[in-house]
């Protein structure tokens, strides 16, 4: 009966066991002592990132530093500091591949490290080693002086390490107070759960980090960029010494990420020591004291600030062994000759009240021609997901037109869009793309199991298998098997499977939606190539990204938008940023004075 209860508030999937050790009852609720539950489970490790509980059998992690204690360490880093951690020839071996070859990197206390390095470079297998999830098949790392040999997350974070995943782990029932003490609640005289001393405790540790909330705030009710604050102020509490930061502003608006960026400028001046891991060059560029870079899992060198922001040219040319030149030379503008494809008049949505956030679009005109990469630009907010959504049928149309090859069309659901000829890569592969525990060839198929299956309704296999062997050779998909899981590709190649499946389907009209998110710079490359031989291929592409040098990269003809609407349009070979961003920021009045 104590196992269920205690497991139920907290994992309503049922992944988190109860070990029968140390609970406490606390209102409504009761906090698991899990210990290292990732063995447990094949839940994927960002579910709750091992955060669930601070203890183990080998002791309890530190409480949370006051607000008034002096920071750990004062003195400005040099570079003739001792390191904090010494990575030293470490490698890892997997079933006779080699995740990382003799990678050697330090980090120093108060300074900002950035591993950088294409998806496949080893930067996860390096991290899961820091973090306890994995040890080194070689190698030796010390922390603080002494050798450090994580035999868990819970271990690691005692020594001072602790990782934020891409992926939040806070849990959204519980209160901010909840999350930054689970699993290590303060307790009372009588041996319950001390509410005032946990809201108290918290309300310093956020204020650390500059957020001004109330910690009985449940997590549910935060942005995106305040849970990750409240990520951060859990690792403070936990008297971090290093706080490994993986992909931590990619679901963040650029308003975001600056805020996050002087929270972790903030962090090293109180000597904090970061590792920050990201796809996003310019934001490495701008922060980061030193880079480290890996490649094919090995060390690929070093890169120093020396004064001044390092060179993102500098970065691309260590990650991919060749100039960024060679990476983004921007195409010659395409005669695109076809006919009118996609043309959309005066569409507009309604609010769906289970998205009450969602923009909804007022009067949309846009025509999209066979062969032709029509780029969609817009600031967060604009409208440009939700337009994707209108035409594939996954959002209801309240008025407007719809027509594909001049006929009237209007898509229910997705399943019609399909039928239709129109495809959509949507902007969240790893919640609306993927498949995450299936292999790539049923990721790859399950858009086309009509025209696998055999008269009797199985699957022909044979003739799966040798379509996505030829869309294996002509997307370069890197993968092992087809029955490897797809959550073991890198994003790249995860992105790559889901175009194959829909050009499996031979697609009339194919919309990306930020088709290279998360994915690296040299993936990055191929994914715009493999777009503009679908468009010469004739199929008519909407491509939707955040990212200005994307758009203008691909583009055909560029179309702007704000707040639901239209605001500009230009051919791709005339366009700018600064064109653009002057489009994009146009509101209603300037509208209708054009």
């Amino acid at each position: 009966m104590e196992a269920a209860l205690c497991r139920a508030p907290l994992c309503p999937a049922g992944h988190l066991p109860h070990t029968g050790g140390d609970w406490q009852f606390c209102r409504q609720r009761l906090f698991c002592e899990a210990g290292d539950w990732r063995k447990q489970t094949r839940q994927p490790i960002s579910l709750l990132v091992g955060e669930m509980s601070g203890r183990t059998e080998g002791g309890a992690v530190p409480l949370p530093i006051a607000i008034g204690e002096p920071s750990l360490f004062m003195a400005e880093p040099t570079a003739s500091s001792p390191p904090l951690l010494a990575v030293e020839g470490v490698t890892k071996h997997f079933s006779g591949v080699t995740a990382l070859s003799d990678v050697s990197l330090e980090v120093r206390p108060g300074e900002i490290l950035g591993l950088l390095g294409e998806n496949g470079a080893g930067k996860s297998t390096l991290l899961k080693i820091l973090s306890g999830v994995m040890p080194p098949s070689s190698g030796r790392i010390v922390f603080d002086g002494a050798d450090y040999a994580p035999s868990s997350p819970q271990d690691a974070k005692r020594h001072g390490i602790v990782t934020i995943y891409q992926e939040l782990s806070l849990i959204p029932t519980l209160t901010v107070a909840e999350n930054i003490f689970i699993g290590r609640a303060p307790l009372g005289p009588l041996g319950l759960v001390s509410w005032r001393k946990m809201e108290d405790a918290s309300r310093a540790i956020i204020a650390r980090v500059g957020l001004a909330i109330d910690p009985s705030t449940p997590v549910s009710s935060l942005s995106v960029a305040e849970q990750q604050l409240v990520e951060i102020a859990r690792a403070l509490s936990l008297k971090s010494r290093l706080i490994i930061m993986d992909e931590p502003t990619s679901a963040l608006t650029e308003t975001e990420v600056q805020k996050l960026m002087s929270i972790m400028d903030r962090l090293r001046k109180d000597g904090v020591a970061i590792m920050f891991v990201t796809h996003r060059l310019e934001e490495a560029s701008a922060i980061c004291d030193r880079m480290t870079v890996l490649r094919d899992g090995r060390l690929a060198g070093h890169l120093d600030r020396d004064g001044q922001p390092i060179q993102i040219p500098k970065i691309i040319e260590k990650m991919v062994g060749r100039a960024a030149s060679e990476l983004y030379a921007r195409p010659t503008q395409r005669d695109v000759a076809g006919a009118v494809r996609l043309s959309v008049r005066r569409l507009r949505t309604v609010r769906d009240p289970l998205a009450p956030h969602a923009i909804v679009l007022e009067g949309v005109d846009l025509d999209l021609k066979a062969g032709e990469i029509l780029g969609v630009a817009g600031l967060v907010g604009s409208g440009r997901t939700e337009l994707a959504r209108a035409i594939f049928g996954a959002d209801r149309i309240a008025a407007g037109t719809i027509a594909l090859d001049g006929q009237p069309i209007a898509p229910a659901s997705p399943a019609d869009a399909i039928k239709l000829g129109i495809g959509l890569v949507p902007e969240d592969r790893k919640h609306q793309a993927i498949f995450a525990a299936l292999g790539i060839l049923n990721n790859f198929s399950i858009a086309s199991l009509s025209r696998y299956s055999n008269g009797a309704g199985f699957m022909a296999e044979r003739r799966e298998r040798e379509a996505l062997a030829g869309y294996r050779k002509a997307l370069s998909i890197r993968m092992a098997s087809p029955e490897q899981a797809i959550e073991g590709l890198s994003g790249g190649n995860q992105q790559k499977v889901i175009l194959a499946r829909w050009l499996a389907r031979d697609p009339k009209v194919l919309i990306v939606d930020e088709p290279t998110r998360g994915v690296d710079v040299g993936a990055k490359a191929e994914v715009h190539q493999i777009l503009v031989q679908l468009a010469a291929r004739g199929i008519a592409i909407m491509m939707i990204s955040s990212e200005l040098p994307e758009v203008l990269a691909v583009s055909d003809r560029i179309v702007t938008m704000r707040r639901g609407r239209i605001t500009g349009e230009m051919p791709g070979i005339e366009a700018t940023e600064e064109k653009l961003m002057e489009l994009m920021a146009l509101d209603r009045k300037q509208e209708a004075t054009q």
